[in-house]
């Protein structure tokens, strides 16, 4: 059996990169997708390889930081499937890198809005529905970044900081109704669309965050969609309030 069968799987941020690449394997899993991104074009391109694969999957576009967008979008899953099980709350964004003094305030608000505000909300009426139903599984897009500082990152860094926090939180406020939360924290993985910003405009910041991969290489968005996959099946059902590491051994050189 595949490890979701007949599953709903709502993926935010998943009209290029890690967000598509995670549909994708939720959908050769065996999972019924709902793609939502801010971007009309690239969703559908989405829905298209899911199909190419085999899957089944709908688009609903959505710009996850206006709780309306979310709720209607939620509410948009159940009433095309019936009920949603999974969710991999990946939507995120980053700044130039810059000094946290250098900072204005739209653009540090706008990183927290994009990377937390969102997670919280999609969590708001994920988790409701999933009560109302009687359980099911979210996974939330951290970093490297929510595990350590970064320089010229600050935004971003305690954005996926809060990430953590809340998912550890939610956690613990749901397991008793059979809901698991956890996150993934993903070293830098190319073929994203903030990766290859970062390499395309400040090369050596790339390079430099690249080499402190001990396994020798950047990762793929293949190698982490596996780990959510793993996370949002019947093989994780033990495991809640965990920030899983994929990250080519990075971390391991410094806890």
């Amino acid at each position: 059996m595949k490890q979701l069968e007949g599953k709903v799987a709502l993926v935010t941020g998943a009209s290029s990169g890690i967000g598509r690449a995670t549909a994708i394997a939720m959908a050769k899993a065996g999972a019924k997708l709902v793609i939502a991104s801010r971007g009309h074009e690239g969703n559908a391109e989405t829905v298209e390889l899911i199909r190419q694969a085999g899957g089944e999957a709908i688009a609903l576009r959505t710009d996850v930081t206006k709780a309306s967008d979310v709720k209607a979008l939620v509410r948009g899953t159940v009433e095309h499937y019936g009920r949603l099980d999974v969710a991999f709350n990946n939507a995120g964004t980053v700044t130039p890198p810059r000094a946290i003094h250098e900072y204005d305030e739209e653009e540090w608000e706008s990183v927290l809005d994009t990377n937390l505000k969102a997670v919280w909300l999609c969590m708001k009426y994920e988790l409701r529905q999933m009560l109302a139903q009687g359980g099911g599984t979210i996974v939330n897009m951290s970093s490297m970044a929510g595990l350590i500082g970064t320089k010229g990152l600050g935004a971003y860094t305690a954005s996926k900081h809060g990430v953590l926090g809340l998912t550890k939180t939610a956690a613990l406020e749901y397991a008793q109704q059979h809901i698991r939360v956890n996150a993934v924290c993903p070293a830098v993985i190319r073929g994203t669309v903030l990766v290859e910003n970062l390499f395309r405009d400040h090369p050596e910041l790339g390079r430099a965050l690249e080499s402190t991969h001990p396994i020798g290489r950047a990762g793929q968005p293949q190698e982490v969609a596996e780990a959510v996959v793993w996370l949002c099946s019947d093989a994780a059902s033990f495991v809640t309030g965990h920030a899983l590491n994929v990250d080519g051994g990075t971390f391991a050189g410094r806890a």
